[in-house]
């Protein structure tokens, strides 16, 4: 008889050692103890005195007791919190665990059998994990045995909810071991369970539970790098033409989880997963569906794949899985299909294609679901689709403006940030401008520029630019937001580049208001200015560099911008690579040359060279602002020489 089970027959394990300490220090029997836990709990009920008496049996017994023990174990119902508790208090799983290492197949089998279903209980994983069964269930998995090899796999699935069970299997070797037994041939995915052989079935079980646990084990980033180099993408693309639904199932889940890392995303076009997901975007299962169109949100950031799911026919699928009344119940379905679509738009082509189905009926109407994770696809999607003349008037036209204003009162603020874009691109169109301002759309934006995300923040100053362009009144409109003026200037001490790009184009916008402007120099616009002007980064230089050419139009503003030392500064943009920061920098210059102390300035940092090339610019308005400044610097190197 092997060693370990001739142990059992003593208490399993050098158990029978501890419980005679125990006696000897205590000086009460196990059966004395017994008694004492019987009269604290006697108003218990029977099963959990059943549970105990099966546990001290395959504790204590002999390998035949334990067998028969762990046969009655099994059938009892382990996930009710009463036999729970029993197999706890009695420390039953540090037996169940300890039997993992005998060398007699029934023991091992019951055990893994019993703790495969007491480890589905949450809070039992973390207690079987912290007892060491993560490394033997590893261990079992390299064995020749199938049987055991998939319940250790499903076991391992169920404990790799605990993100220490994750990160053990990983440091035990145990995911290239997975991916090992994943590598079957073809023909077993291909042909159905009941035209296989009972050993093809123990493989297509072993593969299942395998599955499974990759799947639970791809929630950890180090453990996404692990399975790709053991080469589990290219067995993921295989299985998606499995005939097993569960093994798609899980391996759907997987693709889902790994589908958020750049690396994955490239293999997943490169394996050609995309059509796979695209045409189970129509299966019946909710879950297959679901995990499909979860992926494609995530790797729908990438152009190619945008491309892919077009042509495979993914647009219609997406705009379909979103009109069906059964699938509107599924929260994650629907905010995985309208992620997706959010992600496609993103490509001017996928936008037509959703024209053609008339899409964006579909997405106003889901402007009124509860759930904000949706709400933010669709207000995504309605940004993108609205980036085309038509679709602003097809939003303006299905009550998309209403629905709109009225989740600016949300607190989300993703859902803020797209639902302020779409309001933006919106506000282009006159007639949606007049909707907006009507339904006081324009104050609630504002205020959004009070919120703590820096994103909502910018998102909420981009959208202002359109509506104060386009705004019937749009001087009195900025007047009549009490403290709007004094609170957007507030924002040039931002830490965040996009806030400051944003806002310096709003400023740039509101300045052309004589009334407003003087406001705004009175709230010191014009040293906050001229402390950005150092910057690097482009988005910024260009809508600074029309702020300040805006801002010069008031008062000393211009002498005040040469004497903050902004000048010099502005010439290097001239060196920009970009025909945007050139026109603005021109404009800018042009206005700062009005002041003669500013010429000076402008010859001595050599703004010349730069000004006589752009005057040959095909830009009118670049050509016109150059010439202006060139103008101004010639003008007062006249005076000097009359004076002379």
């Amino acid at each position: 008889m092997d060693k370990r089970i001739s142990n059992q027959q003593n208490g399993l394990v050098n158990t029978a050692d501890d419980d005679s300490n125990d006696e000897s220090e205590n000086g009460e029997t196990e059966d004395e103890k017994w008694q004492d836990v019987n009269s604290k709990k006697s108003d218990l009920p029977s099963e959990y005195w059943h549970a105990q008496k099966l546990i001290k049996y395959i504790k204590a017994g002999n390998q035949t007791a334990t067998v028969i023990s762990l046969a009655c174990m099994k059938d009892e119902d382990l996930t009710v919190d009463t036999t729970l508790a029993a197999i706890r208090d009695i420390k039953g799983l540090e037996i169940l665990i300890n039997l993992l290492e005998t060398k007699v197949h029934k023991c091992v089998l019951g055990s893994l059998q019993i703790l495969c279903e007491l480890s589905r209980n949450h809070a039992v994983q973390k207690e079987i994990t912290n007892l060491g069964a993560v490394q033997l269930l590893v261990q079992l998995l390299k064995g020749p045995e199938p049987q055991f090899q998939c319940l250790a796999a499903n076991t391992i699935a169920n404990l790799a909810k605990v993100s220490k069970a994750r990160k053990i299997v990983r440091m035990c070797g145990g995911i290239p071991i997975m991916v090992d037994l994943l590598d079957v041939p073809k023909r077993l995915l291909v042909t159905p369970r009941p035209s296989l052989t009972e050993n093809e079935l123990k493989i297509i079980s072993v593969v299942s539970g395998c599955a499974k646990a990759l799947w639970a084990l791809s929630q950890s980033h180090k453990n996404k790098e692990e399975m790709r180099h053991a080469g589990c993408v290219a067995i993921l693309g295989r299985f998606l033409s499995s005939v097993h639904e569960d093994i798609v199932a899980y391996t759907l889940g997987t693709i889902d989880e790994c589908s958020s890392e750049k690396s994955y995303q490239y293999d997943i076009q490169h394996e050609g997963m995309i059509r796979d997901m695209v045409q189970f975007l129509s299966a019946e299962n909710a879950n297959l569906k679901k995990h499909c169109a979860s992926a494609i949100f995530k790797c729908a950031e990438d152009r190619t794949t945008r491309r892919l799911v077009r042509e495979q026919g993914g647009i219609e699928s997406l705009v379909a899985l979103v009109k069906q009344e059964s699938c509107r119940s599924d929260k994650s379905l629907v905010s995985a299909a309208t992620g997706a679509i959010w992600k496609c738009a993103m490509s001017s082509e996928n936008v037509q294609r959703l024209d053609e189905l008339e899409a964006i009926a579909v997405l106003v109407d889901l402007l009124q679901y509860e759930d904000e994770e949706v709400l933010k696809n669709v207000a995504g999607a309605l940004a993108e689709c609205a980036k085309i003349d038509h679709n602003r008037s097809n939003i303006f036209q299905t009550g998309g403006i209403e629905a709109l204003v009225g989740l600016l009162n949300m607190t989300n603020k993703d859902l803020l940030e797209n639902v302020t874009k779409v309001l933006g691109e919106c506000a282009n169109e006159m007639e949606c401008m007049k909707r907006i301002e009507e339904l006081d759309g324009v104050r609630l934006i504002w205020s959004l520029l009070k919120n703590k995300s820096t994103t909502v923040q910018a998102s909420a100053a981009w959208a202002l630019v359109p509506c104060i362009n386009n705004s019937e009144d749009s001087g009195e409109m900025v007047r009549s937001l009490v403290g709007g003026l004094e609170l957007i200037v507030s924002l040039l001490r931002s830490e965040s580049e996009e806030v400051l790009a944003s806002v310096c184009s709003a400023i740039a916008h509101i300045a052309q208001d004589t009334e407003n402007l003087a406001v705004i120099t009175d709230h010191g616009v014009v040293p906050l200015l001229c402390n950005l002007v150092e910057t690097n980064k482009e988005i910024l230089r260009e809508h600074l560099a029309l702020a300040i050419a805006n801002c010069c139009k008031w008062n000393k503003n211009c002498y005040e911008f040469g004497r903050l030392g902004a000048v010099s500064p502005l010439v290097s943009y001239l060196g920009s690579k970009q025909k945007s920061v050139h026109r603005s920098t021109a404009l800018a210059l042009h206005r700062i040359s009005e002041d003669p102390f500013n010429c000076v300035t402008l010859h001595q940092s050599g703004v010349v060279p730069y000004l006589l090339v752009m005057i040959a610019s095909s830009d009118e308005i670049l050509q016109e602002a150059s010439a202006g400044c060139l103008w101004n610097i010639r003008k007062l190197a006249l005076a000097i020489e009359t004076l002379k």
